[in-house]
C-alpha cells in the first residue's frame, strides 16, 4: 500500500531547497511534513540497492541520501514517540526489506556433508577479506543505525508487534553473512534487543543454542558463531549464584561440544570465555568442563591443541580444590601426551604448564598416581624428542619434579628401568623363540621335501621287465 501512494514527484519535491528542513520535521504537527517522510520511507523500500541491474547508479544515490536524511531525522527529533505511531510500521517494513534478503553463496565452496574437506572459511585471518565485504554495505550501515536508533528511543511494548519472534529469527541468520561489519552491527542489536525487550529473552536464547547445536552437528559452518558467544558472555556474566539448572545445562549440551568443531580457532576465544565465566560463578563445575574438553580432544590438529592447553591451564585456576584429586589423573595423562608430541609447539605449551603453581598443586594432591606417568614422559623426552628447546625445558620440568619428592621420583626411575629390562628381556626370548620356530619349519621343509624326492623317485621305476 505504501508502495502505491506515494510516488518520486513527492520525493523530489521534498528534496527542494524551498522545504522546511527534514531535521525539523518531527517538531512540527504538519501532515504534509509527515507525508514527506512517508514518501521517503517508500522509495527506500521499493529500491532494492545494487541487487535489480536494472537500477542505475543515480537510483542507488538517491537512496543512499534518503536513508541518510531518515537517520538525521531520527537523531534530531524531540517528538519520536509521538510520530512514532505513525511511522512506525513504514519504518520496519522499510528495514526488514532492505536488511532481510537472501545471502550471496559463501566465497570459498564447502560440503557440509563431508567430514575431509578442511573448512577453510571458518578461519577469518586465512581469508581474502576483500571477497567477505559486503558490496551493499554503505545502504545496509545506515538502515542497521536507524534500526538501532528505534530499538533504543522506542517502548520496548510499543515495538512487540513488529519485533516479534519472525522478526528475531530473520535476524538470527543475517549472523551466517561474511561480511565481519554486518556481523559486528548485528551483535550490537541483538543484544540491546535481549538487554531492553526483557518479554524476548527466553526465545533469544533458545534460538541461539539451536544455532550453535545445529553447527556442532549438522552444518559444521557459520560465519557468526563467535558474535553468538560474545553475546552470551555478557548474559553469562549477569547470571545469579546459584545457577539455574537450564543454565548448567547450555553449558554441558552446547558450549562443551563447540571444542570439538573443525572452525574452533575461529571463535575460541569467546568460547574460552563464556566457559570461565561458568566455572568463576560455580567452581563445582570445573570437573565438567574439564572432562568434556578432554573428551573431545583432537588427536591431529596442532594448533587447537595448542589453544586447548591454554584453556585447561586458565580453568585450573578456578576450579575447586576439592576436585583437584578427582582430576589430577586424566589432566596430568592428557599433559604428559602433549608434552611427548613431536610438534614442538605442542610440546612446549604443555612444558609451560608446569610453571602454573595451581597445575602443580594439583598434581601434588595424587602424586603416587602421577609420578610415575609424569616421569616416564620426561624421560621419553629426553631420550627421543628431536627439538633441542624442548628437551632444555625438560631437563628444567625434571630438576623441578625432583625437588618436589626426590625419593619418589628415583623411585619410578628404577621402576622405569626395571620394565626396559624386563621388556628387553621379553624380546630377547621372543626373539629366540622365532628363531627356533624358523630353525624347526625349516628342518622339516628339508625332511618333507627328501621324502617327496624318494617317492618320484620310486615312482619313475618300471613295474615289471619286457623279457
Amino acid at each position: 500500500m505504501m508502495k502505491g501512494q506515494y510516488n518520486t514527484t513527492n520525493t523530489k519535491a521534498s528534496l527542494s531547497p524551498n522545504r522546511t528542513s527534514l531535521k525539523t520535521l518531527f517538531d512540527l504537527d504538519s501532515n504534509n511534513e509527515i507525508e514527506e517522510i512517508l514518501s521517503m520511507i517508500s522509495y527506500c523500500t521499493s529500491t532494492k540497492t545494487l541487487i535489480d541491474p536494472s537500477e542505475f547508479p543515480s537510483q542507488q544515490e538517491k537512496k543512499g541520501n534518503m536513508l541518510s536524511q531518515l537517520l538525521t531525522i531520527l537523531r534530531n527529533t524531540k517528538k519520536c514517540n509521538h510520530v512514532s505511531q505513525i511511522l512506525l510500521s513504514p519504518l520496519m517494513e522499510m528495514i526488514s526489506t532492505n536488511l532481510f534478503r537472501s545471502l550471496p553463496p559463501p566465497s570459498k565452496p564447502y560440503s557440509s556433508f563431508s567430514s575431509l574437506i578442511t573448512l577453510d572459511s571458518d578461519f577469518p585471518d586465512e581469508e581474502d577479506p576483500i571477497s567477505k565485504l559486503s558490496r551493499i554495505w554503505s545502504h545496509l550501515q545506515i538502515v542497521y543505525d536507524i534500526l538501532m536508533r528505534l530499538i533504543t528511543n522506542i517502548d520496548p511494548h510499543t515495538l512487540s508487534s513488529y519485533i516479534n519472534h519472525h522478526f528475531l529469527a530473520n535476524l538470527l541468520n543475517l549472523f551466517q553473512s561474511e561480511d565481519p561489519r554486518e556481523r559486528e552491527s548485528l551483535k550490537n542489536i541483538y543484544h540491546r534487543i535481549y538487554s531492553r525487550f526483557t518479554f524476548h529473552r527466553s526465545f533469544m536464547r533458545k534460538s541461539m543454542n539451536d544455532e550453535f547445536l545445529n553447527y556442532v552437528f549438522e552444518m559444521e559452518r557459520h560465519c557468526g558463531i563467535g558474535e553468538l558467544l560474545e553475546i552470551w558472555g555478557s548474559i553469562i556474566n549477569g547470571f545469579t549464584v546459584p545457577l539455574k539448572e537450564e543454565h548448567k545445562l547450555f553449558l554441558m549440551r552446547v558450549l562443551i561440544p563447540l571444542h570439538k568443531t573443525k572452525g574452533m580457532q575461529g571463535y575460541h576465544r569467546q568460547l574460552a570465555y563464556c566457559v570461565s565465566q561458568f566455572v568463576q560463578k560455580e567452581p563445582v563445575l570445573g570437573g565438567v568442563v574439564v572432562r568434556g574438553i578432554l573428551k573431545y580432544w583432537p588427536l591431529t590438529n596442532c594448533q587447537k591443541q595448542v589453544l586447548l592447553i591454554g584453556e585447561l591451564e586458565d580453568l585450573v585456576e578456578n576450579i575447586d580444590p576439592d576436585q583437584y584429586r578427582k582430576l589430577a589423573l586424566p589432566f596430568c595423562a592428557q599433559i604428559t601426551r602433549c608434552i611427548n608430541s613431536w610438534n614442538s609447539q605442542v610440546a612446549e605449551r604443555a612444558l609451560y604448564v608446569w610453571n602454573n603453581e595451581h597445575f602443580v598443586k594439583m598434581a601434588s594432591m595424587a602424586i603416587e598416581e602421577v609420578f610415575p606417568m609424569v616421569v616416564e614422559g620426561m624421560e621419553k623426552n629426553l631420550k627421543w624428542h628431536w627439538n633441542e628447546n624442548v628437551q632444555l625445558l625438560t631437563q628444567d620440568v625434571k630438576l623441578m619434579l625432583q625437588e618436589m619428592d626426590p625419593i619418589l621420583y628415583s623411585k619410578c626411575l628404577d621402576e622405569i628401568q626395571e620394565r626396559e629390562s624386563k621388556a628387553l628381556l621379553a624380546d630377547i626370548n621372543r626373539k629366540e623363540k622365532w628363531d627356533r620356530i624358523e630353525m624347526a619349519a625349516d628342518n622339516k621343509t628339508k625332511t618333507t621335501t627328501k621324502s617327496n624326492h624318494d617317492f618320484l623317485h620310486h615312482q619313475s621305476q618300471p613295474p615289471y621287465i619286457c623279457v
